[in-house]
This record gives C-alpha cells, sequence and structure tokens, in this order.
C-alpha cells in the first residue's frame, strides 16, 4: 500500500501547499465505480459507490512530515483514512483516501472549478489558520475550532474587499504599517492576537515600534424588528458574558435580534435567518442602517445593522433561542416610544440598539414608514 488519493479541495495546488507545508505533485488516478458529489446542503465532496462511473484525481506520496500535516488538517473536517483500490496508469493499486463517514451526498457532482470560484480562497484563509495550529493541537481540537476560523476567513474576505471612502481621514493603505512580530496566545471562539509593529505617522514619519493586541473575531448582523402598522419593536432579552465579567450587577441585555455572519451567507440572508432562529420572525423587507466597528480600539468585529420590517403581534412575545447554542431568549413587543423611554433612562445600553433606535427614530419622523 502506498500514497494518499485526492479527489476533492486538496486538488486544488495552492490549498494543498498550505496544508503539506510545501508543493506536492503526482499522478493521475481514478476509483473505479464511485463518483464525486457535492455534499447535501454544502459544498464540500463526497465520495459515493456509483457502478459504471469512475472518480478521478491525484496520487501523492507525501513524505512523513507532510502525511501528519495533512492528517491533522483532514481531521478538522472529521475525514478518517481509508484504504481502497484505485487504477494508476492502468494498473490497481492499495492507497489511502480520505473522506467524511456519514456525510450525504446530492445529486449533484462536486465541481472543483465551481468550488475553487465560490469557495477556494475562503478555505485557503481558512487553512492557513488551521495549520497555524500544527504541532500545538490535535486534530480534534482543530474539529472544534474550524467553524468559527471559517466564520475569521470570511470576515477578512469581506474586509479585503471592503472599500469606505478617504475624504477626511488620512487615505493610508494598510501595506504601509511594518509587523515586527505577531503572536496569537488564544484561539477558540474568538482569538487574542498582539502585534507590534511600525505605522505611518501624521507627519509623515514612522512611529517607535508599538505593541497592540485585538479580539479577532467574525462579522456579525443586527436586525431591530418594527411593525409600521402597529408601531411596535421588538428587543430580545438574554445574558451576555461581557457585563457579567465587567461586573455589572445586571447582566442581561435588551438587544436587536443579532448573530454571526456565516461562511457563504450575505449580511441580509444572515439577518433573516437569524430573525428565524431567535424569535420565529419572518422579515417582510431590510433597511440598511450602516456598517461600524463597535470598538475599533480593540475589537475586529464588524457589524451590519438593520431594521427589519415584520408583523408584530403580542404572540410574538415569548422564549426563544436555540438550544444546541445554550441560546436562552426572551423577546418583548413594545410600542416604539416606549423604546426611546429605555434608551433615555439607560435600561437599553447596548450600542447597535442605541443606532437602531435613533435611526428608527429619525427615518420615521421622516415619513419612510407612512
Amino acid at each position: 500500500m502506498s500514497g494518499l488519493f485526492l479527489f476533492g479541495t486538496l486538488l486544488d495546488p495552492e490549498l494543498r501547499a498550505l496544508v503539506a507545508g510545501g508543493a506536492i505533485d503526482g499522478c493521475d488516478a481514478y476509483l473505479p465505480d464511485h463518483r464525486v458529489r457535492r455534499a447535501a446542503g454544502a459544498d464540500f465532496p463526497v465520495l459515493v459507490p456509483h457502478a459504471g462511473s469512475v472518480a478521478r484525481g491525484l496520487l501523492i506520496a507525501p513524505d512523513a512530515v507532510a502525511m501528519v500535516r495533512l492528517h491533522f488538517y483532514e481531521e478538522g473536517f472529521g475525514f478518517g483514512p481509508e484504504t481502497m483500490q484505485l487504477i494508476v496508469e492502468g494498473v490497481p493499486r492499495e492507497v489511502i483516501l480520505y473522506r467524511a463517514p456519514d456525510a450525504a451526498a446530492s445529486d449533484e457532482d462536486w465541481c472543483l472549478d465551481a468550488w475553487r470560484a465560490d469557495r477556494g480562497e475562503l478555505t485557503r484563509r481558512a487553512a492557513a489558520e488551521s495549520m497555524s495550529y500544527f504541532g500545538r493541537i490535535d486534530g480534534a481540537t482543530l474539529r472544534g475550532r474550524v467553524p468559527t476560523i471559517f466564520i475569521r476567513a470570511a470576515s477578512g474576505l469581506r474586509a479585503a474587499q471592503h472599500d469606505a471612502p478617504a475624504t477626511l481621514r488620512a487615505d493610508i493603505h494598510r501595506d504601509r504599517i511594518e509587523v515586527l512580530a505577531r503572536e496569537r496566545p488564544y484561539a477558540d471562539y474568538f482569538a487574542v492576537d498582539e502585534v507590534t509593529l511600525r505605522h505611518p505617522r501624521f507627519d509623515g514619519s514612522a512611529s517607535e515600534p508599538v505593541k497592540r493586541a485585538g479580539f479577532v473575531m467574525g462579522d456579525a448582523v443586527t436586525v431591530l424588528p418594527y411593525d409600521p402598522a402597529r408601531d411596535l419593536v421588538m428587543l430580545v432579552e438574554q445574558f451576555r458574558a461581557a457585563p457579567f465579567l465587567r461586573g455589572d450587577p445586571r447582566p442581561w441585555a435588551l438587544e436587536p435580534i443579532a448573530g454571526r455572519i456565516d461562511p457563504g451567507e450575505t449580511p441580509e440572508q444572515a439577518g433573516r435567518r437569524e430573525a428565524l432562529e431567535e424569535a420565529d420572525l419572518s422579515i417582510s423587507a431590510l433597511h440598511f442602517i450602516g456598517g461600524n466597528y463597535p470598538s475599533p480600539g480593540a475589537v475586529t468585529e464588524y457589524l451590519f445593522c438593520y431594521v427589519g420590517v415584520t408583523d408584530l403581534s403580542k404572540e410574538a412575545e415569548g422564549l426563544g433561542g436555540l438550544e444546541a447554542e445554550g441560546e436562552d431568549i426572551r423577546a418583548h413587543v413594545i410600542p416604539f416610544e416606549r423604546l426611546m423611554d429605555l434608551v433615555a433612562s439607560g435600561e437599553v445600553e447596548t450600542g447597535p440598539t442605541v443606532l437602531s433606535a435613533l435611526w428608527l427614530e429619525r427615518e420615521r419622523a421622516a415619513g419612510r414608514f407612512a
């Protein structure tokens, strides 16, 4: 038995080099009586038996170090090694391959080119972070981190494509910042980065080396549900760790519906999904308030804030949230004026809630929802 048969995303040479620690070439090979399908509800390859078909791929011969790296990466997705017999240059040969043991396949063939166009750069970014943990954690631990790794990778892609104006602020590109050292002492649900850098100063000189730290998080969306026919809004209430850790005697917060933007989602799609998950609400129209960094001195999170038009009968109140994510959420349906009283009294004290309330106050008065 020799060699590793690749039939999915690792056919991409750039991703393969990231994972293996260097470029690895191979030879064409195929697995008879099998087909590579797209996973049901996802975009990763699933190898399925299919009489008369062939699953084409690449046979590589990684050295011991590269093989350990590849095994670590595959474990991060829950993929395990199997031995199978494939055909190389017309000759049967027993090799190793990795695949998801219980993944359901769709009826659609998986396409490497389509995956590259849709998720290639995202997966490469995620792989770079995953492999930065090689030798520090095991594959089972990596598997627990992979979902948030992909969320951070999607955030990084969104940031790279962001082109906000620079009419008042300095038009200085990040490429002019000199990074002298970078460490990641913690990574799980979010990551903590410590970086030593020099940055351009406003007088044209370079700063002295400065050390900065930040919480590296994914992007998120907030939706304040509003019923213009009844002039009602919904706030959701839940325990929040940050006020608790700060020492706040009442660490339950009144907020809009909110949640992380999953890889492959638009902010609008995430907002509609979160409204269904947290409050069983269907949003008819989303009005974009703006995007913002809630705490740019230390947190990478970028928020996309919306007001969502919906039907808010009193039946919309109650308890909700995803039990699988440990959510315990209470929904309050209140008159708009009551919302503004809560803002004025300080009982509403999260930034997105205040921002959404003030935006709605202005637009409501201007007749947007008449």
